[in-house]
């Protein structure tokens, strides 16, 4: 989901526009939930997802243009996200979530 920009600008001096994605994964009964990807170097402790009433976690980054990809850590087991209908293969014989940030 894209909820609005914010832009910095690079080295160069040009406007880089980033967006709000809103990442959701619903699993009520977890404990502790990640959004792992080549956002953050795939490192599970970086972006907590919170839980919310119903047993929805979500996440908010925000995310320049282009292609990422992306898992979720669901009580330390890596699994997809159920609502991406875009994966690729793995190094590890899985697939990744893939986001396109337009």
């Amino acid at each position: 989901m894209l909820n609005s920009k914010k832009t910095k600008s690079d080295v160069s001096g040009v406007k880089i526009s980033k967006k709000i994605i809103n990442f959701e994964y619903f699993s009520p009964d977890v404990k502790e939930v990640s959004l792992v990807g080549d956002f953050n170097h795939w490192n599970p402790k970086t972006n907590p997802m919170k839980k919310d009433k119903k047993g929805t976690w979500n996440a908010t980054l925000f995310l320049e243009p282009g292609r990422y990809e992306y898992r979720i850590v669901a009580d330390g087991n890596w699994e997809n996200d159920p609502s991406c209908s875009f994966c690729v293969d793995n190094e590890f014989g899985s697939k990744n979530c893939v986001r396109v940030v337009a």
